[in-house]
């Protein structure tokens, strides 16, 4: 993938059409592995109940907004199980083949789901069924109806079995029920959820689908075993790609909703911040490996026009500047992010580590220099040392799930799983 020099500013419009079924992914995955690279530093402060508190509200808030977005962004609204499976597969709660969940459908209000491999799963067993018991059962049950209730409020999703896995290679991992009828209770929306429900980043209007060239420009019709990316139209795919990472910021600005009703700000922003560095740093070495990208400052200015800190566009004010033998990052101030405090506006002169993070995970010589701040805009120039800079701890801890190094594989034609 060779682009211009102009070119490596714009987003994910500039990738071709296999660049971004490639990209779609891994951006799920890293979506996932925010809540691997929060949850450590949520432990130390507030211990394993205090953390599973944290997880239930981050998932509780943001979760009915986003799925609600995919749902009308690909044209596949409605209120049944097949409409819910749908929503699975594309959030970031459930990435392909790391959360490898498989579907049943038996008629539009019943359904079953199981994950063949978990993950999580796999991250969270070495450390003990206490444990697990947290992340299968205390953080599941309320965070799968909450996904739920953005299709249809009387959705309760049930376990058939679940971790701790007894015996202990038990297969699949989990499986459960999803039952849609009139006699169950919606769950009551929370604070935090409404309160999420009213931030720019569940507002904002990304890319419109351009219904013309080759590929799928929804997911109007039946549910397919796997999502094959490959099969979505261009313009389809920059669509659920800002999607995604839209999903990043709405689930980071729950993290952080929940994390300050628990400490001062100074310490919610330092957790906040610690979070996003290790998720920075990993999700940039995966998308330069992905892409195939040089660790050159042309392959640093790719990474960052598709990075989930700075994208969607629409939501972000950045502007990327490469030229001349030198690359240049401004964070603008007067972004619908900086409005809702989220990721962007927790960078500043004093706080570049999640910068720093990110640039060395395309190349570790690389580090973030300011070059202006004012109220307006920080303005970083990105330089190349003489020698690598160790990894930071934030990025280790999150490079200890197995997600950080995962492989995905090519599973050829999915398989219809319902007729329309």
């Amino acid at each position: 993938m060779v682009r211009t020099e102009a070119q490596s500013r714009r987003s994910f419009d500039a990738l071709s059409r296999a660049d971004l079924a490639t990209l779609v992914p891994e951006l799920l995955l890293c979506g996932q592995l925010i809540d691997r690279s929060g949850m450590a530093h949520l432990i130390v402060e507030f211990g394993r109940e205090g953390m599973a508190a944290v997880a239930i509200e981050e998932w509780q808030a943001s979760s009915p907004w986003y799925t609600r977005r995919m749902q009308r962004a690909l044209g596949y609204e409605g209120d049944d199980v097949v409409t819910i499976f749908k929503g699975l597969q594309l959030d970031i709660g459930a990435p392909p083949q790391f959360m490898d969940f498989r579907y049943r459908v038996d008629d539009p209000a019943h359904g079953e789901f199981w994950l063949d491999h978990c993950g999580a799963l796999m991250d969270v067993e070495p450390l003990g069924d206490e444990y697990v018991k947290t992340m299968c059962h205390d953080i599941e049950d309320p965070t799968f109806d909450a996904t739920a209730l953005a299709t249809n409020p009387h959705a309760q999703v049930r376990p058939i079995h679940r971790p701790p896995r007894r015996p202990v290679d038990r297969k699949p991992h989990c499986a459960w029920t999803v039952v849609i009828d009139p006699s169950h209770a919606p769950p009551q929306m929370t604070t935090h959820t409404e309160q999420i429900g009213r931030t720019a980043a569940n507002t904002v209007e990304l890319s419109p689908i351009d219904r013309t060239g080759e590929g799928a420009h929804d997911y109007s019709g039946p549910l397919l075993s796997d999502v094959r990316f490959a099969d979505f139209s261009h313009s389809a795919l920059v669509r659920i790609a800002e999607e995604v990472c839209l999903q990043h910021h709405l689930l980071a600005l729950g993290f952080l909703l929940a994390v300050r009703k628990r400490a001062e700000e100074d310490k919610a922003l330092e957790i906040t911040r610690k979070q996003l560095t290790g998720i920075a740093g990993v999700a940039a070495q995966r998308i330069r490996d992905a892409l195939g990208l040089p660790r050159d400052l042309a392959g640093l200015a790719e990474v960052l026009s598709v990075h989930p800190l700075l994208s969607p566009k629409q939501y972000v004010d950045s502007d990327i500047r490469l030229g001349g033998g030198r690359l240049e990052l401004l964070l603008g101030r007067g972004g619908a992010a900086d409005a809702d405090g989220g990721w962007p506006a927790l960078i500043d002169g004093d706080h570049l580590e999640p910068l720093q993070a990110l640039v060395r995970g395309v190349d570790p010589r690389f580090t973030v220099r300011v070059l202006s701040e004012d109220v307006d805009a920080l303005l970083v120039e990105v330089v190349t040392e003489d020698e690598p800079a160790p990894e930071c701890v934030e990025v280790a801890i999150t490079r200890v799930s197995t997600g950080a190094g995962f492989v995905f594989a090519d599973r050829g034609i999915p398989l219809p799983l319902t007729v329309i």
